[in-house]
């Protein structure tokens, strides 16, 4: 399954708490999530990472794991091709 998390961070980055989220990051993929983009944006949201996991517990505790970081708000991707199929 796909994940979008949205985040907001928690403090104002530095470099030590970018290398402390790359740790926890590291760790997460060590669980078997793949991470497909991380990327720091503009506007509502500090932080988007889309993410594969293999079901909703994965995710959550994905977004467990950077809750010291950032307040996340996830959401569930469809493939656009597969959300076709299922128009009538």
């Amino acid at each position: 399954m796909i994940f979008i998390s949205l985040g907001k961070m928690r403090k104002k980055p530095d470099k030590e708490l970018a290398a402390q989220a790359t740790k926890v990051m590291d760790d997460i993929k060590n669980r078997g999530v793949k991470i497909i983009g991380w990327y720091w944006t503009l506007g509502r949201y500090d932080t988007a990472i889309i993410f594969e996991a293999e079901n909703e517990k994965e995710a959550l505790k994905t977004s467990l794991a950077v809750a010291d970081f950032v307040s996340t708000e996830t959401l569930v991707a469809i493939p656009r091709e597969e959300a076709i199929k299922l128009l009538s």
